[in-house]
């Protein structure tokens, strides 16, 4: 743990690409997934697991997010994915577009889920706390440092 604090913040550009859709169709959490140049530049300090910060499609408004980092052991996945789940409602898909975003902490590490309403309470529980720890963090601030604002 003490690796992944000290690899944050942690900044990221890159495009969004087609996941498996099972976040918006299954469990309600509609995620970009973020190309594999940007996953396979990762810093080793940065493990798997589940991190929040703030992340903008197209260069438009900065927003809060909650992210992904790992193989999704709950569909026994083998590639490693970073999925970005931005806490705002967008109007229509943003395939292709880029995205950047700020990593600013850590929630917690990825495992298999007993079931799928487990996995969906986890995450909700994520996104609570993303929230909580966006509220604390010096939003201004931090949005002009990192992304030219």
């Amino acid at each position: 743990m003490d690796k992944i604090v000290e690899a944050l913040p942690y900044y990221f550009s890159g495009k969004v690409v087609s996941g498996f859709g099972r976040g918006s169709t299954e469990l309600g959490c509609p995620t970009a997934n973020v190309d594999e140049s940007v996953v396979d530049a990762l810093p080793s300090a940065i493990q798997e697991g589940v991190y929040y910060g703030y992340a903008r499609i197209a260069g438009g408004q900065v927003e809060n997010m909650v992210m992904s980092i790992g193989r999704n052991p709950q569909y026994e996945g083998k590639r490693l994915t970073m999925e970005v789940h931005l806490l705002c409602t967008f109007p229509e898909p943003f395939y292709g577009k880029s995205i950047d975003g700020l990593v600013l902490g850590f929630i917690r590490e990825m495992h298999k889920f007993d079931s799928k309403e487990a996995l969906v309470a986890a995450i909700q529980n994520d996104i609570a706390i993303a929230k909580e720890k966006l509220e604390t963090e010096m939003k201004q601030e931090t949005i002009q440092r990192y992304f030219k604002c």
